[in-house]
């Protein structure tokens, strides 16, 4: 099986440290894009780009993770990837609104990085390795 494509979206390198982390630790080095804002994923996928999953995070400036759902669900090269919102907020309003615009799922971060790492691994194996898409 080839290396999953993944689109990781997240403003805070810190955060985009941990994941990138994870996914090393995942077993996943390559096939890995990284957007700091929802502005920068949306041209990325605009552009060409095709992954497998995108791990989007939701509060992001200038252009945040719903209206990035709203241009990956709107276009019809990009409706089909499964978009998995990896934030923080645990709000019952943030969750019901990412599945309104069209999350395939949501999950929160945890805080602990053996936690994250753990996360990581499952979103991954699901979404890039078992799970079958239409192409």
């Amino acid at each position: 099986m080839t290396a999953p494509t993944i689109l990781l979206v997240d403003d805070n390198p810190n955060d985009v440290e941990l994941a990138l982390d994870a996914l090393d630790a995942c077993g996943i080095r390559e096939g890995i894009a990284v957007a700091p804002g929802g502005t920068e994923a949306v041209a990325l996928l605009r552009g060409g780009i095709r992954p497998d999953l995108i791990l989007l995070d939701l509060k992001m400036p200038n252009m945040d993770g719903l209206a990035v759902l709203d241009a990956v669900r709107s276009d019809p090269r990009t409706r089909m990837i499964p978009v998995v919102m990896l934030t923080t907020s645990g709000e019952e309003r943030d969750i019901a609104d990412c599945y309104r615009h069209g999350a395939t799922a949501y999950v929160i971060k945890p805080l602990d990085f053996t936690q994250f790492r753990a996360t990581v691994r499952t979103i991954t194996d699901f979404w890039a390795n078992l799970n079958r898409r239409p192409t």
